[in-house]
């Protein structure tokens, strides 16, 4: 992704004046913790106490993009799941329900 191609990005520059946080993974533009391309598994995972505090307390979680991005976005909640002790499928499970 690249900063000219944000999708409804004056909607969310709009919303974030009313509080709403914005962060983009630019893919294109932006390194990793580890030197490598950004993608949103990074951006969820440096976020990703907030991210599943908020996931805890009933918040909803989208994902738009190609279908072969769920791996790797799958992957890393994976392991922030287990780095918090939290058995990943049942915990996923127990989001569905919320």
């Amino acid at each position: 992704a690249n900063s000219d191609a944000l999708l409804y990005d004056d909607e969310f520059q709009e919303a974030a004046k009313k509080g709403l946080r914005i962060d983009y993974a630019l893919s294109r533009e932006q390194e990793n913790k580890n030197g490598g391309k950004m993608y949103i598994q990074d951006k969820v995972e440096e976020y990703a106490d907030e991210v599943f505090e908020k996931l805890e307390n009933g918040a909803h979680i989208y994902f738009c993009g190609l279908k072969g991005m769920m791996p790797g976005i799958q992957d890393m909640l994976k392991g922030v799941a287990a780095s918090k002790g939290l058995e990943y499928d049942a915990w996923i499970k127990g989001l569905k329900k919320k």
